[in-house]
């Protein structure tokens, strides 16, 4: 048996995006410049703009497609929210120089922090309870009227845990700055705060699209800087010829994630509850990371537990001999031997972060092979114990 677990780090392809690069392969306008004027190049922006507008109708039912910016994935989107936003707000008031990010975001965004005190801004880090959630209270506690921007992910990419984006953005905007999500893992599981954030970043290959393709919402009024400089493409804001292949893959992937979660939703919220009751009872060892429920406040599909005692590598290793794929937190950041950043902000010793384990599926991951990986995990541990 052969069973992959590891969704949040990429979800395999689906046949629905595989279809759409075979269509577009086969079409008159394959490999044509949607910038050009004859017939090829406005035949691919045509299909260009379809998937602009399926990608923005997917991230909330007010969002304009013309808000939708394609990027090269969740870093770039990230990265050019965060710098961006943060210029354009101070380029219209030098008095605001203050980012605020949270402890638990993805490298994407915390690694911008040194970056962003060389061009002169000062951030704050907006620790999380030991829940894992960014309490509205904490970000209160940090902020004023010199913040530019705060950036706080939807659903943490380690835990699945769900921040409280509406109270959060409420409180950005109270103070005069503006607020981006990285929603990377959150598209099309669960319901965005497309209304209420000024950006908001999405990829493909999370949802079972291409590497290599994703989205940066940009509510009309905020001002972005561009980190690129080129063509007018993206309106000038993300210049370079688009992916149109890529665009037309993952509209095809996000429409059939989405489908797929509002049928299979509470049945793999339930297939993730199931699973950490079996493991939690089954070995002494194995706790949950935090006890927040499988509910509305995580992730359908994404269990993080950690094993006392047992570093994290040793499972993986003889878990992957078995046939089965997890990781031990961020695929970005697997190559370190250091607690996940996540955990540790969240209060866990440095001893159980490092036997931290994260599963993540969605509805093509059945019961039994999670009862089976549980079985797996279990003689595994009893194994290393020994």
């Amino acid at each position: 048996m052969s069973v992959y677990l590891d969704h949040a780090a990429s979800s395999p392809l689906r046949p629905e995006a595989i279809e759409a690069v075979n269509a577009y392969a086969a079409s008159p306008f394959s490999g044509a410049n949607p910038n050009s004027l004859h017939t090829f190049g406005r035949q691919a922006s045509i299909a260009l703009e379809g998937a602009r507008k399926d990608i923005a109708r997917l991230i909330g039912p007010s969002v304009r497609p013309a808000e939708v910016l394609f990027t090269s994935g969740g870093t770039e989107g990230d990265n050019l929210a965060v710098f961006g936003l943060a210029e354009g707000v101070r380029m219209r008031d030098s008095r605001r120089s203050t980012v605020i990010i949270s402890a638990i975001e993805h490298e994407a965004v915390l690694n911008c922090a040194p970056e962003l005190r060389k061009r002169g801004f000062e951030v704050r880090i907006v620790n999380p309870s030991r829940a894992g959630v960014v309490e509205p209270q904490a970000l209160e506690a940090l902020i004023d009227n010199t913040c530019a921007l705060v950036s706080i992910m939807t659903a943490n990419n380690e835990t699945g845990i769900i921040q409280p984006i509406p109270e959060l953005a409420d409180i950005a905007h109270a103070h005069g700055a503006l607020f981006h999500t990285d929603a990377v893992q959150a598209f099309t599981r669960v319901s965005l705060a497309s209304k209420q954030v000024d950006a908001l970043t999405v990829t493909a290959h999370k949802v079972g699209g291409p590497v290599g393709i994703g989205a940066l919402y940009v509510k009309t009024g905020a001002r972005l800087v561009p980190a690129l400089h080129g063509g007018g493409q993206e309106r000038g804001l993300r210049p370079g010829t688009q992916n149109v292949c890529g665009a037309l893959a993952f509209a095809a992937a996000a429409k059939a994630c989405s489908a797929a979660h509002a049928e299979h939703g509470q049945e793999i919220r339930t297939l993730s509850e199931q699973l950490v009751e079996k493991l939690v009872v089954a070995d002494e060892r194995i706790h949950p990371t935090s006890e927040v429920p499988y509910g509305a406040g995580r992730l359908p599909g994404t269990v993080s537990v950690f094993v006392h005692g047992i570093e994290a590598g040793s499972v993986l290793l003889k878990l992957d001999a078995d046939g089965f794929a997890i990781s031990s937190g961020s695929a970005c950041s697997s190559a370190s031997l250091d607690p996940s950043h996540v955990l540790s902000a969240m209060g866990l010793p440095r001893e159980d972060s490092l036997g931290a384990l994260r599963i993540s599926f969605d509805e093509r991951v059945s019961q039994d092979e999670l009862d089976s990986f549980a079985s797996a995990l279990v003689s595994c541990i009893g194994s290393l114990k020994r």
